[in-house]
């Protein structure tokens, strides 16, 4: 977070979106975010498919992890930090885009939850 914040000094607000573990609750991370003007936005209990974030660790599994084998956690660190390299210079790549997609469908398929409608109710 203060690296973050480090990086839009201007004072502008920041939206943080985070899951709903409670060391992200702290009174102390609270304050620094009140004081930093940093807004934390928790995600509901057992809502993977809520965070946006999610959508971006399927693609990152398919193209690091997937058929690899890494001879130790050096290399893996390197290719998940060239990955991001090139994912941050190419954000509208088409297989980059179809990943996320699939990965977004399959979060929601597991809360069995779709955009825009409501959930059923249990009968």
């Amino acid at each position: 977070m203060k690296t973050i914040r480090a990086r839009k000094p201007d004072g502008a607000p920041i939206y943080a979106i985070m899951d709903n573990l409670s060391s992200n609750k702290t009174p102390a991370i609270r304050a620094w975010a009140k004081k930093h003007k940093v807004e934390l936005c928790f995600t509901p209990t057992s809502a993977s498919w809520a965070n946006p974030i999610e959508a971006q660790f399927g693609p990152l599994r398919n193209f690091v992890m997937g058929n690899s084998d890494h001879p130790n956690h050096t290399v893996l660190a390197r290719k998940l930090q060239d990955y991001l390299r090139w994912r941050n210079a190419n954000a509208r790549h088409p297989d980059v885009l179809v990943a996320q997609r699939r990965e977004r469908a399959r979060i929601r398929s597991e809360r069995q939850q779709r955009w825009g409608r409501p959930r059923r109710a249990a009968a």
